[in-house]
């Protein structure tokens, strides 16, 4: 389920009074000096590091929250007090994101769950629920974003790769306007179905309308609509989209002829013509023809405001798993536009795949998001 919970303020601590005493430091982190205070701080909440005589060095995320919380007093190097509006102000002069990164900390730390800071470029590492950092393995790794900043496919893919490396998944926590969170689970995976091509190939005559091709001759239209799931049927006929009938005749399942059965096209300037029609045509072909060959069946995504919706069986008996858009490798995208997309899929019990060839690659990656309450 997604995560839509609000922050309403720091909770009563009655032990305020006996909360430890923490000297800031210039980059805003802060030492416990009192051991006793540091060693419940490390031992009881993962928090900080212990160094050199006992004492617990916290970073600032970890004193402001701590701050907030009431669990830690802060003075600064010259003794005076600092509440927490003056952590999070100085803290903002160092780091304008500073409070996005915040934000997804606090509300982490609010569910239970032990924040570490994660290596580059991750920023967080999230311990299980009552898992300590020097016995318990991480299994998320986290980052934040403002809905502000652009989702980048080239940006999410780099830091996914880093994460698979060290066996981990990646959590991205997005920040609104009005401070809410959302949480999306980033993997890349490899769609799969149980649909596979006939051993012989059927000849079958398409005949060129402009924007589609049909197919009248009866045995054709039964085995490329019943038995391979291409198209759509009008009638007693067939109706093929441009990108299917590219298809088809790329693997020489059909001839094109003009509408008025006058010759035979060469597939060369019929593509020419469906690319002038389709300009993204070459863009979703090469993932076309990738969902075919993993043995799913795609049609058109249109009604969902995607390319295609794939399934793995039969279109008549079975409803798509998948919704695919196919993007180019450097694309971006405002993140309300993502996230209404991803809102839609799992709405409709469909998982949507952000769908990119790059130069040279021999198949697409598929980027999937799924939002969760983690």
């Amino acid at each position: 389920m997604p995560s839509e919970a609000r922050s309403d303020g720091p909770p009563r601590n009655e032990n305020a009074a006996t909360a430890p005493l923490a000297q800031l430091q210039l980059d805003g982190s802060a030492v416990v000096h009192d051991l006793t205070g540091a060693s419940q701080l490390h031992g009881r909440g993962g928090y900080g590091t212990i160094g050199e005589g006992g004492v617990l060095h916290l970073d600032p995320l970890e004193t402001a929250y701590l701050c907030e919380m009431q669990r830690l007093k802060v003075e600064g190097l010259d003794g005076s007090a600092r509440d927490f509006r003056a952590l999070l102000a100085a803290a903002h002069g160092r780091d304008p994101t500073f409070e996005i990164r915040f934000l997804v900390y606090r509300d982490l730390r609010q569910r239970g769950y032990v924040v570490l800071r994660g290596p580059p470029p991750v920023e967080f590492s999230l311990l299980p629920r009552g898992g300590t950092p020097s016995k318990t393995a991480s299994k998320w790794w986290v980052e934040s974003r403002s809905e502000r900043v652009p989702f980048s496919l080239a940006e999410i893919l780099d830091h996914l790769r880093q994460v698979r490396s060290a066996r981990r998944t990646l959590l991205l926590g997005i920040i609104d306007e009005e401070s809410d969170l959302t949480y999306y689970r980033v993997r890349e995976v490899t769609p799969q179905g149980e649909n596979r091509p006939p051993s012989e190939p059927a000849a079958a005559e398409g005949f060129d309308l402009g924007d589609r091709v049909s197919l009248f001759d009866p045995l054709s239209v039964t085995a490329l609509d019943e038995t391979e799931h291409y198209g759509s049927r009008v009638g007693s006929r067939l109706e093929l989209s441009l990108l299917e009938a590219l298809y088809l005749g790329r693997e020489r399942r059909i001839s094109l002829r003009a509408a008025d059965g006058s010759g035979t096209l060469d597939l060369r300037r019929f593509e020419l013509g469906a690319r002038a029609t389709e300009p993204d045509l070459p863009l979703r072909l090469p993932v076309y023809r990738h969902l075919r060959a993993q043995g799913l069946i795609p049609k058109t995504g249109f009604k969902y405001g995607t390319h295609f919706r794939a399934y793995e069986r039969d279109p008549s008996s079975t409803h798509a798993r998948y919704l695919v858009h196919v993007v180019p490798p450097e694309w971006s995208a405002p993140w309300p536009e993502v996230a209404r997309a991803v809102r839609l899929a799992q709405g409709v019990r469909k998982q949507l795949l952000f769908a990119s060839m790059s130069p040279g690659s021999e198949a697409p990656t598929y980027l999937h998001l799924e939002r969760m309450r983690p």
